[in-house]
């Protein structure tokens, strides 16, 4: 498929992005942005990432792929990131798609992405859909285990007593704090925080798509609530598990091609009544 790389003037910098084109001359069937996961899972996930836009591309969608604030080859580091300009950013890219199509407009989320799409959603004066793909549910307990991993490290050369409740009372300080080697402003910490996965944007359909090591993938406790919820409140919203590695964790870099497909088929499928 037709790849482009190119930059996007941005109020800050410039935002590094992929533009992936359908073989077909036809107007596409939707234009996609991917929203990335969060700190070291977005590497991890680069690799699906890429299957899956090309994926989406060969079966015809018009697909962009942004490096946000601070991450990849953009502009900033990682310490200069606020959950403001991510949200920002989602909407430069969700510009740039719509001056080249009037294709339905489609966020694609992972993990932590799946929050920042569903807020920028509810910001665009535009229909537009939703796939997620393992959404995070709470900004702030994501937050939390991000921030754990710093306790563990402390903790193997200490007794990490307090080490939690440093790193809480340096952010309300207004101090960043480096977690894996990623240096959390304040400001991301506190966007991150107060997102929560809420009712999504009601002009568009949300499809979520959960992985599961376990051969009879079933979706969480935690979708089927959230499902059921936003579909008595009249969203147009399903969701749908499959089998395969938790590629944005492992160790070494691997992949789902049953989320590949799953994700094309939820796309092209009739949306939900």
């Amino acid at each position: 498929m037709p790849l482009e790389a190119f930059f996007l003037p941005a109020a800050a910098g410039q935002r590094f992005a992929l533009l992936h084109t359908p073989e077909a001359s036809a107007t596409p069937r939707g234009a996609v942005v991917y929203v990335a996961p969060f700190a070291e899972e977005l590497n991890k996930s680069r690799r699906m990432a890429a299957l899956q836009a090309r994926a989406m591309a060969a079966a015809g969608y018009l697909v962009l792929q942004i490096d946000l604030l601070g991450c990849g080859d953009s502009s900033g580091d990682f310490a200069d990131a606020t959950w403001e300009a991510w949200l920002a950013d989602v909407k430069l890219a969700s510009d740039c798609l719509q001056q080249r199509t009037t294709a339905a407009l489609w966020l694609w989320g992972q993990r932590a992405g799946c929050l920042l799409a569903n807020e920028a959603a509810q910001r665009l004066e535009r229909p537009v859909n939703l796939l997620f793909w393992q959404p995070v549910v709470s900004g702030k307990q994501f937050l939390q285990q991000f921030l754990r991993l710093k306790v563990a490290a402390e903790m193997l050369g200490s007794d990490g007593k307090g080490v939690m409740e440093r790193l809480r009372s340096q952010l309300q300080r207004g101090e960043a704090v480096e977690v894996a080697g990623y240096l959390l402003s304040p400001a991301l910490a506190a966007g991150l925080a107060q997102a929560e996965l809420l009712l999504p944007h009601r002009s568009g359909r949300v499809e979520w798509i959960e992985i599961s090591g376990r051969p009879d993938a079933s979706l969480s406790p935690a979708a089927v609530a959230r499902l059921t919820q936003w579909q008595a409140a009249g969203q147009q919203a399903r969701g749908r598990s499959v089998s395969g590695p938790a590629f944005w964790q492992t160790a070494e870099i691997s992949e789902c091609p049953a989320l590949l497909e799953a994700s094309i088929q939820a796309m092209a499928e009739e949306p939900p009544r």
